[in-house]
């Protein structure tokens, strides 16, 4: 076996499932999940009619390439989201079809990756637990970058030695950031690019949250469009991940698109004819559908913007939080141990939230989320509302 599977460390909900496992809570609460970041939202009618509408492809293996129709869907999107002009995303070469993000980011790793070299993979600090996963498994260290109130939530670039950025050959930017919410600016994502020139790596933006803030007049900037608006027409060393899951509430039906550099998104094809993660084909021509409509994504960001509204008025008096800029997540400083928090919460209330401390590491600070949770408003409205009334109360007897 590979050895390099002892690294890994558990998986924050393999965690949680045995922090609560000898918990009775009271059998009158329904149990309410506000832990993982699964879309609760009803699908759109018309991503199920297309997606039944093509199980007659069934019949036939897909290429890795994906449809060109998709492609060009994928790339329509990214120009009409980010403020692209016409023809500024080749389909036939900057986009490609994925099995989600986490599927994307894991894969992609290994192939940008050269674990001759002593490589650094960096990474915001929480983070998504793919990253890690994917550098360790890659023969590469793990760098963190820990994201606390005092930088805005958001990595610390010029702190980070000159040492690290000879080694590192893959930086991970999150934004809008899991769990923190937050959100690069422009000046942020282009001091970024100068980084990775200057250095010679690779760039990889998880944007998977990019459809889902809460200021209509102030969507998220994008790392394509920063590229472009630097010089860097072929977007180099840049690769950004895009997900139907949040924007789409289709978490099931594993969809994405990964765009980019040209020269990288080449050579990572090439992985992916070998690794075998085609996307179904059935799956492809309804993802079509969803790149194309953008009132869907609008109506679902509204429901979220609405749940801030109402839970975050709850919240406030017992809880030290705020409202993030973007994704569905709210990440308050709980006045302790964070663990004991959501074991006591969920043995009292029937509420799961994951402690912070779980989507981060220890570094030379300490562990950046220790003393906070994560608690997704993913669920349906009337649940996140009672879900949110049951922590008040919790908190408040605290």
């Amino acid at each position: 076996m590979n050895p390099r599977l002892g690294l890994l460390h558990p998986y924050p909900f393999e965690r949680l499932r045995a922090l609560i496992a000898g918990n009775a809570p009271p059998a009158g609460l329904a149990p309410i999940s506000m832990s993982i970041g699964e879309p609760r939202h009803a699908p759109p009618s018309f991503i199920l009619e297309a997606l039944t509408a093509s199980l007659s492809t069934l019949d036939r293996y897909p290429l890795a390439l994906g449809l060109p129709e998709l492609r060009a869907a994928g790339a329509g999107w990214l120009e009409r989201r980010f403020g692209l002009p016409a023809g500024a995303v080749d389909p036939q070469s900057m986009v490609l079809p994925v099995n989600g993000t986490r599927e994307a980011l894991f894969s992609f790793v290994q192939a940008v990756v050269d674990p001759a070299s002593r490589p650094i993979v960096a990474m915001p600090n929480p983070f998504y637990q793919i990253y890690e996963g994917a550098a360790l498994l890659a023969g590469a260290e793990p760098y963190y970058l820990d994201t606390v109130p005092g930088n805005r939530f958001l990595p610390d670039l010029e702190s980070v030695p000159e040492a690290v950025w000879r080694r590192c050959q893959l930086l991970f930017l999150c934004s809008p950031g899991n769990p923190t919410g937050a959100v690069m600016s422009e000046r942020y994502l282009a001091a970024a690019l100068e980084l990775a020139e200057r250095h010679n790596f690779v760039i990889a933006a998880d944007e998977c949250y990019a459809d889902i803030y809460l200021d209509e007049t102030a969507p998220p900037p994008g790392l394509l469009r920063v590229a472009r608006d630097t010089g860097r027409t072929r977007y180099e060393r840049c690769v950004v991940f895009h997900s139907l899951s949040k924007r789409s509430s289709v978490p099931g039906l594993r969809s994405g698109i990964v765009a980019g550099d040209p020269a990288i998104l080449r050579r990572y094809l090439l992985y992916r004819t070998y690794q075998g993660c085609a996307v179904g084909t059935h799956t492809q021509l309804a993802s079509v559908r969803a790149w194309q409509d953008d009132e869907h994504a609008r109506a679902n960001r509204a429901l979220y913007q609405r749940k801030f509204d109402t839970v975050l008025p709850i919240l406030e008096p017992v809880l030290d939080v705020s409202r993030p800029d973007a994704a569905f997540y709210l990440w308050p400083a709980v006045g302790g141990d964070d663990e004991l928090f959501a074991k006591q919460l969920h043995a009292a209330c029937n509420v799961l939230v994951l402690p912070g401390t779980y989507l981060a590491r220890d570094n030379a600070g300490g562990n950046p989320g220790r003393g906070r949770v994560r608690i997704s408003l993913v669920a349906g409205f009337e649940e996140c509302i009672e879900a949110a009334h049951r922590v008040r109360e919790f908190a408040g007897r605290r």
